[in-house]
């Protein structure tokens, strides 16, 4: 049997992130799935392009705050204590839009937990919505 508990606010935040971005898999020894605790304010995105994954399945759970996620078809909100699912192969880029009155909190989920599976996504002219919030 194996347990662990991790002080999140005592993992150090990545660098070079467009918002505060905690990968708590490590600390947590987690192999099979990967683990993120994002604090966007104001204007911030949560991932690095507005993007999809091959494999990945993603889960976006508020912890605080509202979050929007942009897709091809339409920008979702979703407010604290929501889940927001992504497929693989589904595009999704999520933020804090400029002009909400706070930061939002979100625990991310990811299984399997892969890396280089991330693909750019560039929204056309008649795309509904617009990579710049």
């Amino acid at each position: 049997m194996g347990y662990r508990v991790v002080d999140v606010d005592s993992v150090e935040p990545e660098a070079d992130r467009p918002c505060e971005c905690r990968k708590l898999s490590a600390p947590a020894d987690l192999t099979a799935v990967a683990v993120n605790r994002f604090r966007a304010e104001p204007g911030e995105q949560i991932p690095l392009v507005y993007h999809s994954h091959e494999t990945q399945e993603e889960a976006f759970y508020v912890l605080d705050g509202t979050l929007s996620v942009e897709t091809p078809e339409r920008t979702y909100e979703v407010e604290t204590g929501g889940l927001f699912a992504v497929d693989p192969g589904s595009p999704q880029r999520a933020y804090n839009p400029s002009d909400a009155v706070s930061d939002t909190v979100v625990l991310a989920i990811g299984a399997p937990a892969v890396s280089g599976d991330a693909v750019p996504y560039e929204p056309d002219d008649d795309s509904n919505g617009s990579a710049d919030d």
